[in-house]
């Protein structure tokens, strides 16, 4: 169907409404119903919009409806029933369709009406006086009809001008100007201003500011402040200076042209082969015109240009603002006036109170942002008062513009299909954002002292606060030019600049500027059963009296709960190995044993009679499998209280400290080249730019390149291109500033160029700080970075790299002492990228905890050396040398630096000094328990030097003993001695977990034979040890039930007895003293042996537990005395 020929229906009740003859209007009898008809037909319209074109069509609203309101104003039914079907006419078109449709038919649809809203507005502009209510005297009920009123004008203001149609040049009335003209003819301006300031219109406050922003959409501040008043001596300066840039461009135009043309006329214009330019193939070009025109070939020319994306188009500008007719310009002038003077802080803070609770519809702050940033500059303009705008010059108005800036960026990344509307709604509140920071600066410059103190109150504010500070750093380098247009680039660098430019001022009148710094803690992270395989092997030693009490009351099964028995099993063996990575031991075993008596069946947690070896195997299978885990609960499904406590997790993982403001270390974070590049996009539309955008860019710029001496980052290619654009600019005397900055850049980089020869290639890539400094101050050799701090955190060292380290070890500590590792190391070796400090994270891991080489210097040997003059001939020398020595150090350092300084010569002087008493008694006791009760992370040479003393001690004694002329030897001595000890020592044992049957490991090749023969395992038996029960076993193993009193009998029994001979006891120096001391000596030095071993096997210990069944077992044996009196 034709949408030009109406549809019957719609036609027969359009023709009911009455007819126009000349101006008068004469309405039917049924006019009244059937307006609502129409009403009814636009309820039930297709996607098509299908009655909404045929009424346009048949210009009912121009023909009908607006003489009807006009003449026939005071039929109230019919007057509400008209404005109501004109406000349904006019809504726009994009409400009506949702978007702009794709689809050509729709889109063809959706012009037409547009179509037709344009010429609604027009015929609108004609008709002065169509208000019939008495504003002051009417009723409660016609407040419906006022909101249709206020609805109508927004509705035909909103509508967009036709700028093919109209082709107004500036100055010229156009349909907008001529709908504003008939608004202030008609009185509805005053209406407006008085919605806006009466206390008991209040409700009207977001129709009233939708309708203002409206009317001055096509103005700017600037116009309207300049509007009827002469030109200032600033603006004649500004206009001579452009029209002069235009004139040295056009002169430099003819004079390229004059100099194009030959000095002779020649029908052909030759060949010429340019040397040195290849073409396709290996030979020169073939320059087929003028020699003169040569400078403007190029590879490309005749080639067809790449067609860009539209994805990566840039985004295209919006509507360029105009010049109203100056009597529309002086009337929109003096309401602005009226309205700073009486509305504008009232009905700001209506409309912010209606923004904060949500009673406003959606996008209604950008009415918001739009009204602060226009009549705030306007005041700026017209002679600034701070009153006319104290509402929206608050902290708040910053904290509102922000919070909005940071959801316009979340919201283009996210919805991308509408990310252009997002977009400008961003450019609206940073442009609103700027207004604030020019009012504030304003205000530093006011004649009144409460002024500029409220200002530095503001800015004192602003500059602590991290999202204020930061919010210009993220603009930029989040900056997106297939979405943001450079008009949003060019507020952003102009703001940018302001913002600096009163930071910069703020920080010099102050030393110490305190502001707030945000650190987002680390969280750590989850485990997830993938993962479990790659953790550290852990042992867990578990006392089985320790979990029984625990057994009890841990419950593995819920018979009430409505999990499957097949989910809680699997559930119960993941609270296991959680247990177990919790370090909780005593927990997991009792766990694992709870659950083996829910579900015996499988021995899926072991069997009931399973040995603690065995137990202790399996958690160790738990904790290295990969067990599946349920997967985290949808967000949807948490309660409301887990959202809280989730929030709360979030607030907790950023940290909030003060920490001193540095101008200076701020500027370093604008050294970046994603900030860079937005400066030198714009900086490429220089000749379209304000002299204020050109200044702003060249001023960011020169604050890298001379204050933090960075013009390295301006090395590209890219860059140097436009530098020679700007300097070969017949217009370049109307950019000095960036003529002469153009000019230091590129002698500084000549000037590098002579002694860096790669600077030219350095040209193609972009450049961090890191890149800038090395270009700068010289690369390293091979490829390998010069300094230690430049080294990235994430590599890894070669077998070759750690081996050569360990030769540069040795090599350190054979040749000196007097320069430190890391200095050695950096002398002989070009150090790879492998963390910050290679030498510590590599050297380290290849000795045990707590090796360290640590040098002695000269105060600290002056030290030591008066320490031991004064406690020479104390008891305890080496003891008291180390309470008293200021720097910590070891006894094996503090001994070998007493040995290298000449101090003593021997060892055995710094031994601790015994009394008489003490040396009958064995010296095996305090060696052993002082060896197993020490910490598992003691130095190793500590180690090593306490097993050399207690050698020496045994040493000693032993010739102390046979000096002594006793009769005993010294098995029997230390035999018994021991023996008395074996209690202790059990129960130490029992204490640290080992009260399982504890293995007999032979160390030595003669326990290896003796625990060979049969007569020795015959003896074994009877005394209680259990032997190997099944092929699993491999050692003898003293049972767990066995007493302490039942282990000393055993040692006293197989102790020899002292029986006098009978020529009595021998005299001295017959023979027996020095076979005593032979005997001695060989039993010093099996014991010294065996305490190597037991320190062997103590370390082992660590990486398994059958070392540590054997490190115990060797305690017994030694503490038994077995392995000297029973010969193996």
């Amino acid at each position: 169907m034709d949408l030009y020929m109406m549809n019957c229906e719609l036609l027969a009740t359009c023709s009911a409404l009455g007819y126009l003859e000349g101006d008068v209007y004469h309405k039917e009898t049924d006019c009244l119903e059937s307006v609502k008809d129409l009403i009814r037909y636009l309820r039930h319209e297709d996607d098509t919009r299908d009655i909404r074109q045929q009424l346009g069509a048949g210009q009912i609203l121009q023909n009908d409806l607006l003489p009807i309101i006009t003449q026939h104003g005071q039929d109230k039914p019919l007057y509400d029933a008209c404005i109501r079907l004109m406000v349904n006419l006019t809504q726009p078109a994009m409400l009506c369709f949702g978007k702009i449709p794709e689809d050509p038919a729709f889109r063809h649809h959706f012009l037409q009406v547009m179509s037709h809203l344009q010429a609604y507005k027009e015929v609108f502009g004609l008709y002065y006086n169509c208000n019939t209510i008495d504003w002051e005297q009417r009723q409660e009920e016609d407040n419906l009809l006022i909101e249709r009123i206020l609805l109508l004008v927004r509705n035909v203001l909103h509508v967009p001008a036709n700028a093919h149609e109209e082709k107004n040049v500036d100055d010229d009335a156009s349909v907008h100007d001529k709908l504003l003209w008939a608004i202030h003819m008609s009185g509805f301006d005053d209406l407006v201003k008085f919605l806006a300031s009466a206390q008991s219109e209040q409700q009207w406050s977001m129709h009233v500011l939708e309708i203002i922003s409206l009317m001055f959409r096509d103005q700017t501040p600037e116009a309207l402040v300049s509007a009827g008043q002469a030109r200032s001596v600033q603006e004649k300066q500004r206009d001579a200076e452009e029209l002069d840039a235009l004139r040295q461009k056009e002169q430099a135009q003819k004079r390229s042209r004059m100099f194009q043309r030959g000095t002779r006329h020649s029908r052909f214009g030759g060949a010429y082969v340019v040397q040195g330019l290849k073409s396709i193939g290996d030979k020169d070009v073939i320059y087929h015109r003028g020699i003169h025109n040569f400078k403007h070939y190029s590879h490309d020319t005749g080639k067809a240009v790449r067609r860009v994306p539209k994805k990566n188009q840039r985004a295209q500008e919006s509507e360029d603002k105009r010049r109203s007719a100056l009597n529309v310009r002086l009337f929109l002038r003096e309401f602005c006036l009226d309205f700073l003077e009486n509305c504008y802080n009232r009905l700001m803070y209506l409309v912010k109170e209606n923004l904060i609770r949500e009673q406003a519809q959606q996008h209604d702050e950008t009415y918001y942002l739009w009204a602060l940033s226009f009549f705030m500059a306007f005041n700026r303009g017209n002679g600034f008062r701070a009153d006319l705008v104290s509402e929206t010059v608050t902290i708040r108005a910053f904290h509102f513009i922000e919070r909005n800036i940071t959801n316009y960026y979340e919201m283009m990344l996210t919805d991308r299909k509408e990310a252009t509307s997002w977009s400008r709604r961003m450019h609206l509140a940073l442009k609103a954002y700027q207004e604030l920071l020019q009012t504030v600066n304003e205000m530093d410059c006011s004649q009144d002292e409460n002024i500029r103190q409220s200002s530095n109150v503001i800015k004192c504010n602003i500059f602590y606060l991290m999202e204020y500070r930061e919010i210009f750093l993220t603009l930029l380098r989040k900056f997106d030019e297939t979405r943001q247009p450079s008009s949003f680039l060019k507020d952003l660098v102009e703001s940018t600049h302001l913002f600096l430019r009163m930071l910069e001022r703020f920080c010099k009148g102050r030393k110490n500027l305190m502001v707030q710094r945000k650190k987002a803690k680390r969280k750590k992270a989850r485990v997830n059963g993938s993962d479990l395989p790659r953790l550290n092997p852990v042992l867990i030693f578990v006392h089985p009296q320790l979990s029984e009490g625990l057994t009890e009351s841990i419950v593995p099964f819920d018979a009430t709960s409505e999990t499957p028995p097949e989910e809680q099993r699997a559930e119960a063996m993941v609270r296991v190995q959680d247990a177990l990575l919790a370090k909780l031991g005593p927990e997991a075993l009792g766990l694992l044993r709870a659950a083996r008596e829910v579900w015996p069946e499988g021995d899926v947690f072991g069997s009931a009679d399973v040995e603690p070896e065995e137990e202790l195997e399996l958690l160790k299978q738990i904790l290295h499998a990969n067990l599946p885990r349920q997967s985290p609960p949808e967000p949807g499904m948490e309660e409301e209280d887990d959202g809280a406590e989730f929030e709360e997790e979030e607030l907790e993982s950023v940290q909030v400290s003060e920490t001193e403001f540095n101008f200076l270390d701020f500027m370093k974070r604008f050294a970046n080249p994603n900030i860079v590049r937005p400066y030198l996009l714009l900086l490429k539309t220089y000749s379209k730019n304000t002299p204020h955008t050109n200044h702003c860019i060249a001023r960011m710029l020169h604050r890298l390149a001379v204050d933090l001496k960075m013009e390295a980052l301006l090395f590209q290619l890219s860059v140097f291109h436009l530098f020679n654009k700007i300097l070969s600019d017949p217009a370049a005397a109307a950019y000095k500033e960036l003529v002469t900055f153009a000019k230091y850049v590129l002698k500084r980089f000549f000037s590098l160029a002579s002694e860096n020869s790669k600077a030219f290639v350095e040209l193609l890539f972009w450049k961090n700080v890191g890149a800038v400094r090395e270009m700068t101050e010289g690369y390293s050799k091979d490829g390998y970075v010069s300094s230690l701090s430049c080294i990235p955190k994430n590599a890894t060292w070669t077998e070759e790299e750690e081996e050569e380290l360990r030769k540069l070890k040795y090599n350190f500590m054979v040749r000196t002492q007097t320069v430190s590792l890391r200095r050695y190391a950096r002398i002989d070796w070009n150090f790879r990228t492998h963390g910050q400090d290679p030498v510590a994270n590599t050297f380290y891991p290849l000795h045990r905890k707590g090796t360290r080489i640590v040098l002695w210097t000269e105060e600290q040997e002056q030290e030591l050396q008066m320490l031991f003059e004064e406690y020479r001939d104390s008891d305890d020398v080496l003891g008291d040398i180390l309470k008293k020595l200021t720097a910590k150090r070891s006894r094996a350092r503090v001994v070998d630096k007493l040995l290298s300084m000449g101090l003593v010569s021997d060892r055995r002087e710094l031994h601790k000094k015994r009394s008489r008493r003490a040396q009958g008694k064995s010296s095996g006791k305090g060696m052993v328990q002082s060896f197993y009760l020490k910490d598992d992370d003691e130095e190793e040479d500590e180690d090593e030097d306490e097993f050399e003393e207690s050698d020496e001690e045994v040493e000693e004694e032993g010739r102390k003993e046979s000096g002594d002329g006793g009769r005993k030897s010294k098995s029997i001595n230390s035999s018994v001695g021991k023996s008395a000890d074996v209690g202790p020592m059990v129960l130490a044992l029992q204490k640290e977990g080992f009260s399982q049957p504890v293995p007999l490991v032979p160390l030595m090749e003669e326990n290896e034979e003796a625990m060979e023969k049969k007569s020795f395992q015959k003896l074994l038996r009877k005394l209680g040890i259990r032997a190997p029960a099944n092929e699993q076993e491999i050692f003898w193993r003293i049972p767990a039930k066995m007493s302490p009193s039942q282990l000393r009998g055993a040692a006293a029994a197989l102790s020899p007895r002292d029986e006098p001979t009978g020529g009595g006891e021998e005299p001295e120096g017959h023979g027996s003293p020095p076979r005593e001391h032979e005997e001695g000596s060989a039993s010093d030095e099996q014991r010294a042996q065996a305490l190597r071993a037991l320190l062997l096997a103590r370390q082992r210990r660590h990486h398994s537990s059958e070392h540590a069944g054997m490190s115990a077992s060797f305690i017994v044996w030694l503490k038994l005395g077995v392995w000297e009196d029973i010969p193996f």
